[in-house]
């Protein structure tokens, strides 16, 4: 395999540690002159209440987006084209998975917190994109030790 990325995908959750991820990105994107794609995951309203709200999510789901989409164009606009911020709604690390292949990206760029003990074993999203990926994945440490960040 080569040494030469292509297309560089990073994945953010939209919090302060957003920035860094993206920067390391850029950095790898510009080296190797490849595009540079940016986006963030929502989970859908109906897996957090496990479906069983007796009433209909869309407006508040779509709320929801269209917030994620003005912070993610707040991070991104200065760096990465329009067309290529994407919010899509779903699991995390599924479809994070499902866009690379699409799209033919060969590095994913995720944020890590790099936890321990239970946190590890019940998993991230960093760990889960790291074991369905099938092209590299870098984890880019965010927080400061002992610091806590936002999620």
């Amino acid at each position: 395999m080569s040494n030469e990325y292509r297309h560089v995908l990073v994945a953010v959750d939209l919090t302060k540690d957003s920035h860094r991820v993206l920067e390391r990105a850029m950095q790898i994107a510009d080296r190797n002159h490849a595009k540079l794609s940016i986006m963030h995951t929502l989970e859908p309203l109906g897996f957090a209440y496990g479906g069983d709200i007796p009433m209909d999510l869309t407006s508040i789901q779509d709320q929801l987006d269209e917030h994620a989409k003005q912070r993610l164009a707040e991070i991104a606009d200065a760096h990465v084209d329009k067309e290529n911020q994407h919010v899509v709604v779903g699991m995390p690390d599924t479809e994070i998975h499902r866009f690379a292949e699409e799209q033919g990206v060969d590095l994913i760029v995720v944020g890590s917190h790099g936890r321990h003990g239970f946190a590890l074993l019940l998993g991230s999203t960093s760990t889960g994109v790291l074991h369905g990926a099938k092209c590299d994945v870098l984890a880019v440490r965010v927080g400061k030790d002992g610091e806590e960040t936002e999620e």
